[in-house]
């Protein structure tokens, strides 16, 4: 099958309205005017495949967010329409994830009008971003952040629906408490509920593990078994919709003759969300008005974390499946397009969603070829709101918890941890902050393991590597740029290992990995250059980086010396050594004298 091009056309200074710069905004431009009906087929059976994971992981994420279900699928559509026209991978879907959700929560606490007014904030910071070419700072949050962050929040959701699966009420939401209590209220468990949930924890467990032990559809086999192969795969993909669908007809099945022994999802609003812009103000449940400010206020820290997380999940699964499908995709126009998904998304009542792991993979495998595939989900789900919201009223929460639960449970990585472990100890440090910080709040955890990883890196600044090797002349190789935090260490590697110490020695600085050096650095240099004078030894760079070397000449250094190679450096400073030798030499020579002297002329005073 022909692989469309979906990478972005760079936009070169023809003017900001040339074609070019236009198909470096619309990516749809790149491929649209060579798309193919064998690309159309594809993507629509992508589109439909997606669809149908999509529906059911959408009505369990608005649970995870504290919201109304139907807020699950008024966020889920929105992103295939944008996607489609602003995104450069074929395969992300953009909609509601589990950890989306729950930063949503810890943020507006289940409260439907904050969680769209936050979607907008977080989209306009998102969009902002882009247009001012800030991705880079994502490069901040480090891979063990990352995974400790992604870790805490799995199990966090995932025992947030253990109460679901057993039909407990009245549960706090905050994690230690939630542990607490879900154990407490064991004896209250529902039989119902709990026979349910297990036996749909059971039927996805079993349908996932017949998709991942199915062989290659490459494998030579009779028509009959590729047929079954193919059947078992639809299945098991769609396995999400297909277990809520059984358990809603078994939980209205119940109901018809007068049994309620479901805790079911209930009421939900029927047909399409108005569009209209998000409110700018709430109203509490005693009548007091909240103004924007004080809602904007009580976001806090989310307000950072929450578009920095989204922007990082979606940009890290785009960048996953770009490489496995031989494209490349354009950071700050992704950027962009969850912005806009983001803030477009607030005016049909979405709240913040991201890339999707899990759907993305289906709609990979599945074969989509081009980012049109989304605006097919996006029609399923409308078509859900438009016709099957009144068929919702009889899903189970317990069917739901038991698709969040299965959803989240491979992101529970415990190999990492080992992987850490055995590469390098030190980023168990933020891993281990971020874990255990994002039980308490997740924005702390994901804030607090940044700081970690901050002041690992600028550890490393302050501290970088020297090797020092005696040949006669100190010479000490630099591991790394120079700037103003490593001033004074290395003025202290110098002073104590050159000259501190009697005779003084000097010094060869060997410069082959340095390509930075700052002011605070310069001034540093001038310093130890002028004590190095006054001790008649020398200090010689060498291997100076062209822009390094242009710093230092501009800085106009007195007794600067530098060569090309190590060598030469060493010749240079062998010559200051012997002639400082020598006089010292001298110098201790004539002291003896002296001391002899004295001492003959005290003998003779006695005699």
């Amino acid at each position: 099958m022909d692989r469309p091009l979906l990478g972005r056309v760079s936009a070169v200074s023809r003017g900001c309205c040339s074609y070019s710069t236009l198909k470096a905004w619309l990516p749809i431009l790149s491929w649209l005017p060579r798309y193919k009906l064998r690309w159309l087929q594809m993507d629509v059976l992508a589109g439909l495949t997606v669809g149908l994971t999509t529906v059911p992981q959408a009505l369990a994420y608005a649970e995870v967010a504290g919201l109304p279900v139907q807020y699950g699928l008024y966020s889920a559509f929105m992103g295939g329409f944008i996607y489609t026209l602003l995104g450069t991978s074929k395969d992300v879907t953009l909609g509601p994830t589990a950890i989306m959700s729950l930063l949503c929560f810890s943020v507006v606490g289940g409260q439907p009008h904050r969680a769209v007014l936050l979607s907008l904030l977080c989209g306009l910071i998102q969009a902002v971003m882009a247009l001012l070419r800030l991705g880079f700072l994502l490069d901040f949050i480090s891979f063990p952040v990352i995974k400790g962050f992604t870790c805490a929040a799995a199990v966090t959701i995932g025992f947030g629906q253990v109460k679901n699966i057993l039909g407990l009420k009245d549960v706090p939401q905050e994690f230690f408490l939630e542990v607490y209590y879900t154990f407490y209220k064991i004896p209250e468990a529902r039989i119902g509920d709990v026979v349910l949930g297990v036996l749909c924890l059971a039927l996805l467990v079993m349908l996932l593990s017949m998709k991942t032990r199915l062989g290659s559809d490459d494998d030579p086999s009779s028509t009959c078994t590729r047929v079954a192969r193919k059947l078992v795969w639809t299945v098991a993909t769609m396995r999400n919709a297909l277990v809520v669908v059984i358990a809603s007809c078994i939980a209205f099945s119940w109901d018809a003759y007068g049994h309620h022994v479901f805790t079911i999802t209930g009421k939900t609003s029927q047909g399409l969300p108005p569009f209209r812009p998000p409110p700018t103000s709430d109203t509490t449940a005693n009548g007091t008005v909240v103004s924007f400010g004080e809602i904007v206020e009580g976001f806090g820290g989310g307000l950072a974390v929450i578009p920095f997380m989204g922007l990082l999940e979606s940009i890290a699964i785009a960048k996953a499946f770009a490489s496995q499908n031989d494209y490349r995709i354009d950071a700050n126009q992704e950027l962009l397009a969850i912005g806009v998904t983001n803030i477009m998304g607030s005016f049909v009542s979405a709240y913040p969603v991201t890339g999707s792991f899990g759907r993305t993979a289906v709609n990979s495998q599945t074969g989509v070829c081009t980012p049109a595939g989304g605006i097919v989900t996006s029609v399923i789900v409308l078509l859900s709101l438009a016709f099957l919201m009144p068929a919702f009223y009889y899903i189970p929460k317990t069917s739901l918890a038991a698709v969040i639960i299965c959803a989240v449970a491979p992101m529970v990585d415990y190999h990492v941890v080992a992987n850490m472990w055995r590469i390098r100890k030190l980023d168990l440090l933020p891993f281990t902050v971020t874990f255990l910080m994002s039980f308490w709040q997740v924005q702390y955890g994901i804030i607090g393991g940044v700081a970690v990883s901050g002041a690992l890196l600028l550890y490393t600044i302050a501290r970088p590597q020297i090797k020092v090797s005696d040949h006669g002349v100190l010479v000490m190789q630099l591991g790394s740029g120079l700037s103003f935090p490593a001033t004074e260490y290395l003025s202290h590697i110098i002073h104590t290992q050159a000259l501190q110490v009697s005779p003084p020695r000097s010094v060869v600085l060997d410069c082959h990995h340095v390509s930075i050096i700052d002011y605070s650095v310069i001034t540093e240099l001038r310093d130890l250059l002028r004590q190095f004078k006054l001790r008649e030894v020398r200090l010689v760079f060498s291997r100076l980086q062209p822009s390094v070397l242009d710093v230092l000449l501009a800085a106009d250094l007195q007794d600067l010396r530098y060569t090309d190679s190590v060598e030469a450096a060493l010749q240079k400073a062998y010559a200051t050594s012997s002639a400082t030798d020598t006089r010292t030499v001298q110098s201790r020579a004539g002291e003896e004298m002296f001391d002899a002297g004295q001492r003959q002329h005290g003998n003779s005073t006695d005699q």
